[in-house]
């Protein structure tokens, strides 16, 4: 056999449908074909040393060829291509197959064509469809990887390999191979490694495959918070319970900004180092005076891992009105205070402001759920009988998106290898509790592709067990017409919160946007039915915002915030703050 290098090459051709203003991939598809915006290429994936191109991790080849597009300019020959087959990405059941074209169009403005084949185990049979599936953008001017999240996409779609074309493309595999032994030992490779990285990621396995959990960033950590003073204010309420603010502070600024969590997450969602956060964002952008509250759904406190009793009642009559005295004694009574609150957060925050046991809010930005939860079927079922098998049946404390790590033997942790039996969509066990303990999806809180593989992998620390007496009180809700209600009228502890949390929505003047994921697989469209009762109550008072490509919980985690999220929410504040 030579020792002489030996290329290998196929074709490829996939046609498919682009529309231009649009970054919403299976959006640019419908609308492009509606349209007739039909994007098509045939390539020449190319490698000069088969060797190497098995052999390195990134699997990369050149490719070679054409695109087609009237809206571009017709036939556009590509200046340089990269194709990498089958990326790594630190995730066992899932590949990526990668395009980046550069290219001009007819007036001679240059152009990337970039797209991905995400090869994943789903649920079902999608060996087909992920491989023959091509997710593209087109960016303006010649940008690489690291650039795109700061690029804007100038068009979005989807391009497929039809049946007939995936025929023809076998035949043109082709190798420079001296002896046919040559070629057919560089086309046995090619082969051995597509067939081998497609066995990896979809061969049935009882469970899905999971990788050991090394702890990347430091747990309650504030190293990506920069040029503040970061001081903790404990506090306690009125029912004894111990709880804690952090305050991120540059200088006394007369609009000060309170931010709070959802149930099982923590201040930590807020100021997380790998990406540019919430806290850091509202620093550097002219609000040098940040207040982070851990309440009792927070996950570092540990009577959340215990069997409680607490509801929202609870924290809207409890822990909102301490903490924002809390914050008063150290900024003074004059300065405007500002709300953004997430989840059940949202929920119970509203109600305290609803409720009139909270006063003094300039603004609130409320994300997900306030006033009316609204969930999808599923979880409607798991509402419904969960709490009772949890405390009467198995005799579960606490539920625990963390139970297939830990140690030894619990119900828990069967609990756990079970449910992730049905999740096969990442190796992440932390991220299929977390799909069973809130939603409907695979998975259901965020969208895989909107977080840094490390947010993914850490679910476990920024994510914590908690009691299931608050799903009680979210189901009453959903019940009652998927209204705010208290959970006990009865009981003359709460007699000072309304029975319904709409009772005083005309005299609260305080605003509030509204905003939500447009692909909320948790609380669905519970801020758009909260917006439309309220403008039917007291017209023009509030905002609403859905943020395309979104879920419930990347709105605030996920990488891309700074550029799709946090300017709305800016100049929301700023429109609300003092001049």
């Amino acid at each position: 056999m030579s020792s002489e290098k030996i290329s290998f090459q196929f074709t490829e051709d996939m046609k498919g449908f682009v529309t231009f203003g649009q970054s919403n991939f299976q959006d640019g598809y419908d609308q492009g074909k509606k349209a007739g915006t039909a994007l098509d290429f045939r390539l020449t994936i190319k490698t000069d040393d088969i060797d190497t191109f098995v052999d390195k991790l990134e699997h990369e080849a050149e490719a070679i060829g054409y695109i087609v597009c009237e809206k571009l300019g017709g036939k556009l020959t590509v200046e340089k291509g990269i194709f990498n087959l089958f990326v790594d990405t630190k995730d066992l059941n899932r590949r990526k197959m990668k395009y980046r074209l550069f290219f001009k169009d007819e007036k001679g403005k240059p152009l990337t064509f970039s797209g991905f084949k995400n090869v994943q185990d789903d649920v079902g049979l999608d060996i087909w469809s992920d491989t023959s599936t091509l997710y593209t953008n087109i960016f303006s001017g010649h940008i690489n990887e690291a650039k795109e999240a700061s690029s804007e996409v100038m068009a979005a779609g989807i391009l497929h390999i039809k049946i007939a074309d995936f025929a023809k493309q076998l035949t043109t595999f082709r190798s420079n191979g001296a002896t046919f032994a040559d070629r057919a030992t560089a086309t046995g490779k090619f082969g051995k490694l597509f067939a081998g990285s497609l066995w990896e990621v979809y061969a049935p396995s009882l469970a899905p495959k999971m990788n050991e959990y090394v702890r990347e960033i430091p747990l309650y950590t504030t190293e990506g918070i920069t040029n503040a003073k970061i001081t903790t204010h404990p506090f306690n309420t009125a029912d004894k319970l111990g709880l804690s603010l952090l305050r991120f502070n540059r200088s006394d600024c007369d609009d000060v900004v309170v931010i709070a969590h959802g149930l099982t997450t923590s201040s930590d969602m807020f100021i997380m180092p790998e990406h540019y956060s919430l806290v850091q964002y509202l620093l550097d952008n002219g609000y040098e005076d940040v207040w982070t509250l851990d309440y009792r759904m927070s996950n570092r406190f540990g009577y959340n891992m215990q069997r409680n009793q607490y509801n929202m009642d609870d924290i809207a009559l409890y822990d909102f009105p301490a903490a924002i005295a809390t914050i008063r004694e150290q900024i003074g009574p004059d300065r405007r205070i500002h709300v953004i609150c997430h989840c059940l957060g949202s929920v119970s925050f509203m109600m305290s402001l609803f409720g009139k046991a909270v006063t003094g809010i300039s603004s609130v930005i409320a994300n997900s759920v306030s006033l009316t939860p609204s969930i999808p079927a599923w979880s409607k079922i798991k509402l419904s009988i969960g709490p009772f098998l949890c405390d009467y049946v198995a005799g579960i404390e606490y539920i625990n998106p963390y139970w297939r790590r830990q140690p030894g033997f619990s119900v828990g942790k069967v609990l756990g290898k079970l449910i992730s039996l049905f999740h096969k969509e990442c190796d992440v066990p932390e991220c299929h509790m977390l799909s069973f303990m809130w939603g409907t999806g695979f998975p259901a809180l965020y969208s895989h592709e909107n977080l840094h593989d490390v947010t993914h992998r850490r679910g476990g620390d920024l994510y914590g067990g908690v009691s299931v007496n608050y799903y009680r009180h979210v189901s009453k809700m959903v019940k009652a017409n998927n209204t705010a209600v208290k959970y006990q009228p009865e009981n003359p502890k709460y007699k000072s919160l309304p029975d319904n949390y709409f009772e005083h929505a005309k005299d609260i003047e305080t605003p509030v946007l509204f905003m939500t994921g447009e692909q909320n697989k948790v609380f669905t469209n519970s801020n758009l039915i909260c917006h439309q009762r309220l403008e039917k109550i007291v017209p023009g008072r509030h905002e609403l915002h859905v943020f395309p490509n979104y879920g419930h919980q990347d709105v605030f985690m996920g990488k891309n915030c700074d550029k799709d999220i946090f300017p709305r929410l800016l100049t929301f504040l700023q429109k609300h703050s003092k001049k």
